[in-house]
């Protein structure tokens, strides 16, 4: 079996594909998508490149969703999207996603190939990467008739992606406004190192990046500890985090769900009880 990893410039994904592919056996090469990012272009290139491989390996951004079923087609393939576990039984691949929000397991058996999948951060054990070939995003040799991007817009982001985070402090609708983000849990994610996140709510309710929204529409993230605060648990965001080790829930609800998936609750005001976890913190610290 060859698999064939596909990385970005200065993708942090990049040990947990490794980590896949070894549970995969076989050959396993890597190819990392350099320059100016245009769709069509990458395509030709990565034809060519994984032209003969059984599995094509992606994280699971934006690029790489956007590529994976394209790539498929194009090899006369099959893609699967969000996978949290990959195997090769009977020379067949398997690959394992979560169905109903985050309540069940899928199995999905592949019978074509190449297989091109792409697969939730943090879901696998890091893996060494092999020396990788690099194709420029921006040019394959081809003139292409398809589309092209024109203009981007860079959206803010902290030191590293929200679906690589090892701690994670995600506010919602009880939040009140974007005060709230911005005064009480931005320096909590700060004393923590941590990412900041948001549910739906309050990313609709323009307090907030869209870029910060976890759930079933937003980012799947499995960060070690996920502070879940002013949050009710819908399904649709239990759905983004399901994968979280440890979930710490601080809500004035006592029969808010989120307290069901909970290692740890409070319920209580989190005016109250951000700031005493800020005074702990910095005791410690000090």
């Amino acid at each position: 079996m060859t698999n064939v990893i596909v990385l970005f410039a200065e993708d942090r994904a990049a040990q947990g594909l490794a980590g896949a592919a070894e549970k995969l056996g076989g050959e396993t090469r890597a190819v990392r998508v350099d320059g100016d990012y245009q769709i069509e272009e990458t395509l030709d290139a990565l034809v060519e490149f994984c032209r003969g491989s059984e599995v094509v390996l992606f994280a699971n951004d934006t690029y790489s969703q956007e590529l994976a079923p394209r790539l498929a087609h194009r090899l006369g393939g099959v893609c699967v999207g969000d996978g949290v576990d990959v195997s090769r039984v009977d020379g067949r691949v398997r690959v394992t996603r979560q169905v109903y929000g985050g309540k069940a397991q899928a199995v999905i058996e592949l019978r074509r190939l190449p297989a091109v999948v792409w697969l939730r951060a943090r879901s696998f054990a890091c893996g060494a990467v092999a020396a990788s070939a690099t194709v420029d995003g921006a040019r394959s040799g081809r003139r292409s008739t398809g589309t092209k991007i024109i203009e981007r817009h860079v959206a803010q982001q902290g030191a590293s992606r929200l679906e690589d985070a090892q701690v994670i402090v995600s506010g919602g609708r009880g939040i009140g406004g974007p005060e709230g983000f911005r005064e009480e849990l931005q320096p909590l994610a700060d004393m923590l190192g941590a990412q900041m996140a948001a549910s739906r709510a309050a990313c609709d309710a323009g307090w907030v990046p869209p870029t910060w929204q976890v759930g079933q529409t937003g980012k799947k993230v499995a960060p070690e500890l996920y502070l879940a605060i002013a949050i009710t648990g819908a399904s649709q965001h239990m759905a983004g985090i399901s994968e979280a080790k440890n979930i710490v829930a601080i809500n004035i609800d006592p029969e808010a769900p989120i307290f069901k998936h909970a290692r740890f609750g409070i319920v209580d005001d989190y005016r109250k009880v951000v700031p005493q976890l800020r005074e702990k913190l910095a005791r410690r610290d000090s």
